[in-house]
């Protein structure tokens, strides 16, 4: 039986509500899937572990969000995760070479996208705001570990702005933090993840333009299992399934495929 295969089994068994062998547990006691997600997977994570919940209420996702550069470090140092939800599928395929991993687990769960984005209360335009004059600082993501950051300052580049605001750059730990700047002020303007953009909050709270692709290069999204076990592995199911897949689109992920 193929990975796939033996993820949609595991789907269809959990859908069903049968006991999954091995998986045994004291009345009443929850498990646990510690997860290491990419910053710009915030919000949709909630809609994802809700979702996934639904079919395994039983199963706990506390989950960590940061750049991930730095959990591709902390996870070589030995950092207790169970999954792995990269911003750069690259990250976690050097973690298989390194024999760090469910070989067989690899996956990639959707492409990003990077918009400008303003506080709704601001007077810049966001498709007009990278070569606005009144624009003091520009908030993106630490390109040295973080992939949106790296994403950003590419698209700097190929839109020939970046030699005249790299002196206003503000950067964040991550596309979360990045973020922030902008909504509290600190930066006029942010390059972030549409899947931020997209949120409610954001929605209501500014405006946004979105970078066109070929201004960057592809933000290839990709996860690993870091522990194997039957919910690691229908966490995983469920990520690529429709179900799963349908949420992260209305982040503004779109999947490989599409391009």
């Amino acid at each position: 039986m193929s990975f796939e295969q033996y993820g949609s089994v595991l789907a269809a068994i959990a859908l069903l509500g049968v006991p999954c062998g091995g998986c045994a547990r004291t009345a009443g006691e929850n498990r646990k899937l510690t997860i290491a997600a990419a910053a710009d997977l915030t919000y949709a994570m909630d809609d994802i572990a809700r979702e996934f919940r639904r079919a395994r209420p039983d199963v706990e996702l506390p989950t960590s969000y940061g750049s991930s550069g730095n959990f591709y470090s902390q996870i070589r140092n030995g950092a207790p995760f169970d999954v792995y939800l990269s911003a750069d599928v690259a990250y976690p395929r050097k973690l298989i070479e390194e024999k760090i991993g469910v070989r067989d687990s690899l996956f990639v769960y959707g492409v990003g996208r990077i918009v400008v984005w303003v506080p709704a209360a601001s007077k810049l335009d966001p498709a007009a705001a990278l070569r606005d004059a009144t624009l003091k600082r520009l908030a993106i993501a630490n390109p040295q570990h973080a992939p949106y950051g790296r994403a950003a300052e590419a698209a700097l580049r190929s839109l020939g702005v970046y030699d005249g605001i790299k002196d206003k750059l503000v950067l964040g730990e991550d596309i979360s933090q990045t973020f922030g700047f902008v909504r509290s002020g600190a930066a006029g303007a942010g390059i972030v993840a549409l899947s931020l953009a997209l949120a409610p909050s954001s929605r209501a709270e500014g405006r946004y333009w979105e970078i066109p692709l070929d201004a960057y290069p592809r933000i290839e999204q990709g996860g690993l299992l870091l522990k194997d076990s039957a919910d690691s592995r229908a966490f995983r199911a469920f990520l690529v399934s429709a179900g799963g897949r349908g949420i992260l689109k209305r982040y503004g992920f779109y999947m490989p495929e599409d391009r």
